[in-house]
């Protein structure tokens, strides 16, 4: 059964058309990878998933539910935007960790902000915040980084702290946990580290949307591929038969560019 279902979206900036009728669902338990050149609408997809940007036109549902449509009045208040944004988790490019907080600090926070608004917060305050305390140390522990959550993000490695960022964007136990190119801001060293705690949460059936540029990892990891140019899906399928036998000449034509990039 579909978790999420993406139906026609469109969106617009000024005179540019950024997505045009951008259609897929997607299993519970299932990993999609999107790629394509830089440009190509990835990223503006992701961020009106997760309603930091308003698409023109289109719905999204999750679970059955329609958090977004076009066609209805849509008045974004910023308590029903947050309410729509806890289905995703979003882990970016640059971590986008609080530096004056510790990498502990980084995860509890979120879930702390949504704990004030629980009615029995104040009644409650000090179990609840050691329940949400020793929920964030399992989730560093699971990214390995059990020693390091006293540590602030300038201690911190660039693939630990992308560690931290996916501990923290789980800390709110999304229904789909979405990536846009969780690597690219990393030295080639690092990206394994963080590539395979990606491999671990897909082996434990996490609903997950990669936004990303290591084709191995897509091909490899993610069930599904949607290939993406000029704002439109040009080519969708399993991800075996879309990076090793594309049947649409665009798609052939990027990941021939590609792989003759990474041969440099």
């Amino acid at each position: 059964m579909a978790i999420l279902e993406v139906s026609h979206i469109e969106k617009h900036f000024g005179n540019t058309k950024v997505l045009e009728d951008v259609s897929f669902s997607l299993e519970e338990g299932k990993a999609l990878a999107i790629i394509g050149s830089s440009g190509s609408g990835k990223t503006t997809l992701l961020r009106c998933l997760n309603f930091l940007e308003a698409p023109d036109q289109g719905t999204i549902s999750v679970k059955g539910e329609v958090l977004f449509d076009g066609s209805a009045p849509h008045v974004g208040r910023e308590k029903e935007l947050r309410k729509k944004r806890l289905h995703f988790g979003m882990v970016f490019q640059s971590f986008h960790l609080f530096p004056q907080y510790t990498a502990l600090e980084n995860v509890m926070l979120a879930e702390e902000m949504l704990a004030k608004e629980r009615e029995d917060y104040k009644s409650n305050k000090r179990e609840i915040q050691e329940e949400i305390r020793k929920h964030s140390l399992g989730l560093l522990a699971q990214m390995g980084l059990a020693e390091r959550t006293g540590h602030y993000p300038h201690q911190l490695s660039g693939g630990q702290q992308q560690r931290v960022a996916i501990a923290r964007a789980l800390a709110l136990k999304p229904d789909i946990l979405c990536f846009d190119e969780p690597t690219s801001a990393l030295d080639p060293e690092l990206t394994g580290e963080v590539l395979r705690v990606i491999r671990g949460l897909a082996e434990q059936n996490t609903t997950m949307i990669i936004v990303t540029h290591e084709m191995a990892f897509a091909r490899d990891v993610a069930d599904q591929v949607i290939f993406m140019d000029g704002g439109v899906i040009v080519e969708a399928g399993e991800s075996r038969q879309v990076i090793d036998h594309p049947r649409e000449e665009r798609t052939k034509q990027f990941l021939s560019r590609y792989k003759c990039e990474g041969n440099h």
